[in-house]
């Protein structure tokens, strides 16, 4: 067997994968949507009577001690939308392409906005700040029941999640919701014709 016709089998093998490609899209939405969905219930939870999206439209606006952001009121609403019903529109399978742009673009504007002065890595490096937490929880905390499923680590709150989340959201963006699992393929199935 010469070293095409190798290469050509090994090729038609890999391409029998495309039957369950679906899994892909599926696997990114089902990971984004509860990060969407921690992320509009940390500014605003319909359901809990004592929250308010007055904090975060505080914060946007607040140039002493906030971003100092345009139009607090709006950007609020529309970063708690787009995350809260994108949470919902990625776990049923919906309108994935469309809900991927605001998302996107909120990915964009928390890693410009918020997270882009500490640099990419989301979990800092070992530096003087984690070893002074390891040395304060060691003496006077219970450092092994703490540290008994992994390391103690200090937020870097960089890029690096933002970032990921935006490739991830940018893919669905291409590819859409994937075959099965999703409202959008059954209709398309139903309503689109192929061109």
């Amino acid at each position: 067997m010469s070293l095409c016709s190798m290469m050509g089998a090994m090729q038609r093998a890999l391409n029998t994968t495309r039957s369950i490609d679906f899994l892909a899209p599926l696997a990114m939405r089902f990971y984004l949507a509860p990060v969407m969905w921690m992320a509009a219930n940390t500014k605003w939870n319909p359901s809990d009577p004592n929250s308010s999206l007055d904090s975060t439209i505080q914060w946007l606006g607040n140039p002493d001690w906030g971003l100092g952001l345009p139009y607090p009121y709006l950007l609020g609403h529309l970063a708690w939308g787009a995350e809260y019903f994108g949470a919902i529109f990625l776990i049923l399978g919906f309108a994935v392409r469309w809900i991927s742009i605001p998302l996107m673009v909120t990915m964009v504007v928390a890693a410009v906005t918020v997270h882009w002065d500490k640099g990419w890595l989301a979990v800092a490096e070992p530096n003087a700040q984690l070893e002074a937490g390891r040395s304060l929880l060691k003496e006077h905390g219970n450092y092994d029941w703490l540290t008994e499923t992994g390391n103690f680590v200090i937020l870097n709150n960089g890029i690096e999640f933002a970032t990921t989340y935006f490739v991830m959201l940018l893919a669905l963006f291409f590819s859409g919701a994937g075959n099965y699992f999703s409202i959008d393929y059954w209709l398309a199935k139903r309503y689109m014709r192929s061109e």
